[in-house]
């Protein structure tokens, strides 16, 4: 049976680096802000070109530490896309704000930047674009609007570390990103764990403050927080993993390149990803457009192929956030077209050649 997602392969190829990083945490014995925390901030920061990281939970505590650190709160309105997992929307929703839902662009899944500006109010307190599947939203067009408008700007990196746009790379891209270390992550922990990164010294210190417990020093608590840590086995594990990392995107954009060319060749009905070219795409998830999902989803099922659909329901969809206060067409329309194909940096040419074969049945 073929993986979705190949972490045996990778954790095979530093086996002796995973369990060395682990047994010094057991040896030493600090498994909560450990000395690998700090170490795995400190090479994230300088990969990715931001001067602070700050190691938190997991990616979905990654946005509420953002937006608390940010001042959002009940009443406030946060812009975003409808088309994404729900801890975008959820974070938003639980600190009592309001998801203001923008649809996405048909190409790119990404926030359509241009129907940005008339989406904000005198209420909304950031905005808040996905870099989906991968690639990176339209950061140059977001960022001129969010400066006119004195608005900052959290990228929802969780799918996209490792990506550039323009040359620069997600997560330095904006006032604060936020990226996840879930396992099928392009930079997956083998548990939860997330981060923020940002070039503002202000919003460092209070994010940092707020990930335990808004204590800025033993029993000293200025701010509501959250227990938001990042654990130090999870970091000891991501900073074995973090020098294999440059290789493994180099790896996942060969299977995207092979991939988009055996389907132009083969099967031009299936619309493949479309790249910008001044973006690298990470592709955290390998995803295609097709017309009859349900067949081809069982017929790739009978044929020993894998599958997942990221996402079939938007937001503005789910029961915890349905709303029909927004126009959403491009979005609703996509959500039930898309499709996801087996991803990971050890995916064989052959392989994939089953894949596309699986597709022409």
């Amino acid at each position: 049976m073929m993986d979705f997602i190949d972490l045996k392969t990778q954790y095979k190829n530093i086996e002796a680096e995973v369990n060395a990083r682990i047994k010094t945490v057991l040896n030493h014995g600090k498994f909560i802000m450990g000395p690998e925390v700090f170490e795995l901030e400190e090479k994230l920061a300088d990969y990715v070109g931001s001067k602070h990281c700050i190691g938190v939970a997991s990616g979905t505590d990654a946005l509420l530490v953002a937006m608390m650190a940010l001042g959002v709160k009940a009443g406030d309105e946060v812009i975003t896309t409808p088309f994404t997992f729900i801890a975008t929307g959820e974070m938003i929703a639980l600190l009592g704000a309001k998801p203001v839902f923008v649809d996405i662009d048909r190409q790119t899944y990404n926030i359509d930047s241009t129907l940005i500006e008339k989406a904000i109010t005198d209420k909304t307190k950031v905005i808040m674009p996905v870099s989906l599947y991968g690639q990176c939203a339209e950061f140059d067009a977001i960022n001129a609007i969010a400066n006119k408008y004195q608005i900052p700007v959290i990228e929802d990196a969780a799918q996209s570390l490792g990506a550039t746009y323009k040359s620069s790379k997600s997560c330095a891209l904006s006032t604060i990103g936020c990226t996840s270390f879930f396992p099928s992550k392009p930079l997956g922990a083998y548990g939860d764990g997330g981060a923020c990164f940002t070039n503002d010294d202000g919003l460092a210190a209070t994010m940092k403050q707020i990930r335990v417990h808004g204590q800025d020093r033993r029993y000293h608590h200025p701010l509501i927080g959250i227990n938001g840590r990042l654990d130090t086995i999870q970091a000891a594990i991501l900073l074995a993993k973090l020098d294999i990392f440059p290789n493994e995107i180099e790896l996942r954009s060969k299977v995207g390149a092979l991939y988009s060319e055996l389907i132009r060749e083969q099967l031009p009905e299936i619309i493949p990803p479309y790249i910008e070219s001044y973006n690298a795409s990470v592709y955290a998830q390998y995803t295609i457009q097709v017309e009859n999902r349900e067949h081809i989803l069982e017929q790739l099922k009978q044929s020993g192929v894998p599958t997942a659909v990221h996402y079939p329901v938007p937001l503005n969809k789910q029961p915890a956030l349905k709303t029909n206060e927004f126009d959403l067409p491009i979005a609703e329309e996509l959500a039930g077209k898309v499709m996801s194909l087996p991803m990971h940096p050890y995916l064989q040419s052959v392989e994939q050649e089953k894949v596309i074969q699986a597709l022409q049945v």
